[in-house]
């Protein structure tokens, strides 16, 4: 759209029913901050600037803001006066001078960039005040949208309503866009002339009406409205967003076995063709490119997974794995800080940190890079289809050579060079009879114990 925007959001509730610390916006909706969510859908809605009004937990609010959007500007609002007093902290943004306001809540994180440009196109078409709404099965308790021939003429509180109102079903979601030609003259007439001697934004509808501007309702599913004011609530809306994801995610040609078991993160990219089995979880940070399968009860953060690999069942990648095209990792491997170059393979109860490993390479059960010292990260060089026996132990830094085999059960300190047989194990030895000796002196031992026990 080529009219400028602002979108304010609201940020200011102390989230005392989360019984935490947190200011109730910070609480996260699929990894990501639920204030974070209202502001990357402003975005999407094309709004040139975003203002941010916190109050409580200023400090952690704006912190966030800045980290998801630099040029956000963040204001205080120090009294708890109303939600159109909290509107009014951002008086220096709307004095810049917009066509379109949108004020937004920011516990309410799944409202979508359609919904928010659905409002700006009502704003568009002369109308001053578009207030969304949305239609309840039981709409006790919600303040009822009052139409008259097409138009919102009234904003009724449910204990304020007449019999007849009450049968309304049209409720009030809170989101409002307004007029910025009209948006300050509006909020400076609202009064505190109420039970609670606040300032209330949905004033603005009458206000609108009186000075003969128009003002419309606007519906959305119900879903896009839903705040957290408790833990349970924060759970309900990331079980929403999660059933959205997988359904889009789905439509675009992901396969999932069983939608309800896997579970995104905010950032989390899916390409076409990708097979994800029951139970993943998918932290932070995570790219699963083109034909690649996720296979059961795995967990990936910061991790990017190439074309048509394999991960998994029971495998877990950490920040910093990158796996190349038709890589494998099998069960119980663990991946972290790691390139694994095309077609390598990484099947079995390993664990492969700080490493480089070449195309081809194959990684033996039950190997592992010892990476750490202590005090200090190193880090493992594997060649282009080296060979890395089960059992083995490689000692950082260190490097295994282009075609290098090392043997099973190795612990390996020092370089193999390339296409050399590297072994760093104990020789066998064999004693004839040994064995028999051995049992004998065992079960005089047990039998010596059992005795003593019984006297």
């Amino acid at each position: 759209m080529e009219r400028s925007c602002l979108a304010i959001i609201l940020a200011a509730g102390e989230g005392k029913r989360m019984r935490s610390e947190l200011p109730k916006v910070m609480h996260k909706i699929a990894g990501r901050p639920m204030v974070l969510h209202v502001l990357h859908a402003a975005v999407s809605a094309q709004c040139n600037d975003i203002a941010v009004v916190a109050g409580n937990g200023f400090d952690l609010v704006k912190e966030a803001v800045e980290k998801g959007l630099p040029e956000a500007q963040v204001f205080e609002q120090t009294e708890r006066l109303g939600t159109a007093h909290a509107v009014l902290a951002a008086r220096n943004a709307i004095n810049a001078g917009y066509d379109d306001i949108l004020v937004l809540f920011g516990d309410t994180p799944l409202v979508s960039s359609e919904t928010l440009l659905q409002i700006r196109q009502t704003l568009a078409t002369d109308v001053s005040v578009a207030v969304l709404g949305f239609e309840a099965e039981d709409p006790s308790g919600y303040g009822r949208l009052i139409e008259k021939d097409g138009d919102l003429v009234a904003i009724r509180e449910h204990k304020d309503a007449t019999a007849q109102e009450r049968k309304i079903k049209l409720c009030n979601g809170g989101i409002i866009g307004l007029s910025g030609q009209h948006a300050l003259s509006m909020l400076e007439a609202i009064n505190n002339d109420n039970a609670n001697q606040e300032y209330y934004l949905p004033d603005v509808v009458e206000i609108a009406n009186k000075r003969g501007l128009g003002v419309k309702a606007l519906r959305a599913d119900h879903v896009q409205v839903l705040g957290a004011n408790t833990r349970v609530e924060l759970a309900e809306i990331e079980n929403f967003w999660q059933e959205r994801k997988r359904r889009e995610l789905m439509l675009d040609g992901v396969s999932m076995q069983a939608p309800h078991t896997v579970f995104f993160n905010s950032d989390t990219i899916i390409e076409s063709g990708v097979v994800i089995e029951p139970n993943v979880v998918f932290s932070e940070g995570v790219t699963v490119r083109q034909n690649a399968k996720i296979r059961a009860f795995s967990h990936l953060e910061g991790a990017d997974v190439g074309a048509g690999a394999i991960v998994g069942p029971y495998a877990r990648l950490r920040p910093g794995s990158k796996l190349g095209d038709d890589v494998r990792i099998g069960n119980f491997v663990e991946i972290k800080n790691a390139n694994l170059e095309k077609e390598s393979k990484v099947n079995h109860l390993t664990y492969i940190g700080d490493s480089d490993i070449g195309s081809g390479a194959n990684i033996g059960a039950g190997t592992i890079t010892c990476n750490y010292d202590g005090m200090n990260k190193h880090r493992t060089v594997i060649g282009v289809n080296a060979f890395v026996g089960s059992n083995s132990s490689l000692v950082a830094p260190v490097t295994i050579g282009d075609g290098a085999y090392v043997a099973s059960g190795s612990v390996v300190t020092e370089n193999v060079p390339e296409d050399a047989l590297g072994i760093a194990r104990g020789r066998q030895t064999n004693k004839d009879g040994m064995a028999t000796e051995i049992r004998a002196r065992n079960a005089k031992l047990k039998a010596e114990r059992a005795a003593g026990e019984s006297s």
